[in-house]
């Protein structure tokens, strides 16, 4: 039985290390660490494993991000984010940078 168990760590690990690499390239630099997420669709998580396996591993990969991770299932999807209390400099500019998004978007016409 001790082999399985740490047949199950060395997997936990891999997808805890998988899951931050993901989440590290998910961070805007000019954000400083805020403003995390990462969403996971139903292909990500069935090849990723159990629902459960994955919520769990995310949360680790989030705080060795220093997020304070929430998990979300919205239909069949895995939304992680992270919650910690931002900036006001950072918040004004993911705000303007959001702004401007939405600009460009109606200048497009879409």
């Amino acid at each position: 039985m001790p082999a399985n168990d740490e047949l199950a760590r060395r997997r936990h690990e891999k997808l805890v290390d998988r899951l931050e690499g993901l989440m590290r390239a998910s961070l805007k630099p000019r954000y400083r660490g805020y403003h995390g997420q990462l969403i996971l669709s139903s292909g990500d998580l069935e090849e990723m494993g159990e629902l459960k396996d994955v919520r769990r591993a995310a949360r680790e990969a989030g705080r060795r991000l220093g997020w304070h991770p929430k998990t979300h299932v919205v239909d069949a999807r895995l939304f992680v984010y992270d919650d910690r209390e931002v900036p006001r400099e950072i918040s004004e500019l993911a705000a303007r940078d959001a702004a401007d998004a939405v600009d460009a978007a109606i200048r497009r016409g879409e």
